[in-house]
C-alpha cells in the first residue's frame, strides 16, 4: 500500500489508481455479499480495456474455446465470467437440472419447485422461425453473446453491467408440446436477486410482441 501511495504522489495516473482501488474494494464487498468470492480476484476479474483509458492492455482476441470468457461487446468494467459449465445442452429432450441454489430457473423443473420453476415460452410457426425470433430478441439485448444455435436449440451468455457476472441461458424447442423450454442460470454466487426470472419474463414479453 505504501508503494501505491508513493506512486500516486509522483504519477499523473494517481486518480486512475484511486479509481481502480475503489472499484476493487467495491468488487470485494459485493462479491462477499453475493457469496461469489470463490476464487482469488486476479483469477476471476479481468479489466475491460474499453472502460479504462490511458492504461496499456493486450488487445489480442480471446479464443472462442476459452472456458473463462469475457463477452466481446460487454461494457462491464470487470469480467467475473467464471467457467463455462460442462453440463449444458439437451440430453434426451431435457436441459440440465437447476442446482439447489436460488440462482437458476427452468421450465423443466418440477412445478412444485416454485423457487426454480418457470413457465415455458409459447411459440407458433416452425421451430426454425422460433429460433430466428429468439436470435433477433437476444441480439437486441445488451451484453449478450449467442454461442450456439441450430434448428431446435439456442445457447446464449448474458453478462451483468458492472461486475460482468455471466449467466448461461438455453432454449430448447419442443415441437410436440408446442413450447420453448428455457433454462437461465448464474455461473457464480448464491442468489441472483431474481435476475434470471426477470430475464426470461422479458424475453416472453418480447416474443408476445412479435407473435
Amino acid at each position: 500500500m505504501k508503494s501505491v501511495v508513493l506512486f500516486c504522489k509522483t504519477s499523473k495516473h494517481c486518480s486512475m489508481v484511486r479509481f481502480i482501488l475503489a472499484r476493487l474494494v467495491l468488487v470485494a464487498w459485493i462479491s462477499l455479499f453475493l457469496g461469489s468470492f470463490v476464487a482469488p480476484l486476479p483469477a476471476m476479474a479481468q479489466f475491460n480495456s474499453s472502460s479504462i483509458a490511458g492504461i496499456s492492455t493486450n488487445d489480442s482476441p480471446i479464443p472462442a474455446s476459452t472456458a473463462d470468457i469475457a463477452l466481446g461487446d460487454s461494457d462491464s468494467m470487470f469480467s467475473f465470467s467464471g467457467t463455462r459449465p460442462d453440463n449444458l445442452g439437451v440430453k434426451d429432450g431435457t436441459l440440465a437440472a437447476c442446482p439447489s441454489s436460488p440462482n437458476c430457473v427452468s421450465s423443466q423443473s418440477p412445478k412444485e419447485d416454485t423457487e426454480h420453476y418457470i413457465e415455458p415460452l409459447p411459440f407458433s410457426g416452425s421451430a426454425d422461425q422460433a429460433i430466428a425470433t429468439l436470435k433477433s430478441i437476444i441480439e437486441s439485448m445488451e451484453r449478450t453473446e449467442i454461442t450456439q444455435a441450430d434448428s431446435r436449440y439456442l445457447y446464449s451468455e448474458f453478462a451483468s453491467k458492472l461486475m460482468g457476472f455471466v449467466d448461461d441461458v438455453e432454449f430448447y424447442i419442443d415441437e410436440n408440446a408446442g413450447v420453448i423450454h428455457v433454462r437461465s442460470a448464474s455461473r457464480l454466487g448464491q442468489s441472483d436477486l431474481g435476475v434470471n426470472r426477470k430475464r426470461v419474463e422479458e424475453i416472453r414479453a418480447k416474443l408476445a410482441e412479435k407473435a
